[in-house]
This record gives C-alpha cells, sequence and structure tokens, in this order.
C-alpha cells in the first residue's frame, strides 16, 4: 500500500507577513467607507441649500452670490430640502427618508430642469442631479454605515 501524501495540495498563495489577502481587508473597511461616503455625500448636497439659502459659499447659482426668494417655487424648496436632507444624511440620522426624499428632489431636477435641454447629463448640465439622486439612492438600500448618530440611540434599545 502506498504512503498517504503529508503535504498540503493547497494551491491558495500564502498570506504574506501573516496578513489577510487585500480583498479581505476591503470587506472589513467597507462599513466605515461606506459611512464616510455619506458624510461627504451629505456635506456636499448640504453646502447646495445652504449657499442657496443664505448666499454663502458664492450663493444660488446664477445670483451672484444671492440667494432665492423665500417661498419661490421649485428653487426655494429645493434648498431646503437640499440643506435638511444633506444634513441628515451627513450626521446619520434619519439617513434612509432623508436619503430616500433628497434622491427623489433630484431625480425631479434632472428631468424638469436639465432633461429638457438635451438628452444626456454632459450636454445638458444635469450630472451633479443624476449623481446625487443615484448617490442618495444607493444609500436608501444600504443605510448608514456603523458611524451615525442613528447608531449612537439604537443601542439602547
Amino acid at each position: 500500500m502506498a504512503p498517504t501524501p503529508t503535504r498540503s495540495t493547497s494551491t491558495s498563495a500564502p498570506a504574506v507577513h501573516g496578513s489577510a489577502p487585500l480583498a479581505e481587508r476591503l470587506d472589513a473597511a467597507r462599513p466605515y467607507v461606506l459611512s464616510l461616503f455619506r458624510i461627504v455625500v451629505g456635506l456636499l448636497f448640504a453646502c447646495h441649500g445652504i449657499a442657496s439659502l443664505f448666499g454663502v459659499l458664492g450663493g444660488a447659482a446664477g445670483t451672484n452670490g444671492g440667494t432665492i426668494e423665500a417661498g419661490t417655487w421649485p428653487g426655494w424648496y429645493a434648498a431646503v430640502i437640499q440643506m435638511v436632507a444633506g444634513l441628515l444624511v451627513m450626521v446619520g440620522a434619519g439617513t434612509r427618508g432623508a436619503a430616500l426624499i433628497a434622491s427623489g428632489s433630484m431625480a425631479y431636477a434632472y428631468f424638469e430642469t436639465h432633461q429638457k435641454l438635451a438628452l444626456w447629463p454632459i450636454q445638458n448640465g444635469g450630472e451633479a442631479a443624476a449623481m446625487f439622486a443615484w448617490a442618495f439612492l444607493l444609500l436608501v438600500f444600504t443605510g448608514p454605515g456603523p458611524i451615525a448618530l442613528s447608531r449612537l440611540y439604537s443601542r439602547g434599545r
């Protein structure tokens, strides 16, 4: 009877210096990168609303540093949504609901304002609206990640 081999027949490469493979390390960082993504997207979105409502950061688009008149449709309401939803998403409080409203508002902006000008976002100036709509839709499905204000008040439950 032939002796059984004692050598491993595994074809995977050994880990370098005992570290996990790159894919495993990236997977471990995924929740934290999701939180960072949420914070950045929320901050950028809130900046649009803050600029339009308060005339800071360059002001509302097309106003030479000015603001949008209170109550005007749809600009002023869009700016309020941008500021409030952006801040909620940024801090991670009510992320899914705020992201859904933000995504819908950006889809509305794209189809009502930009799509009428040309077919493609690069042609009609709607890249930001399209990107925000899809980024917020992603957050509706992924949630806020581990670094979020909602995690602080949900731990007590």
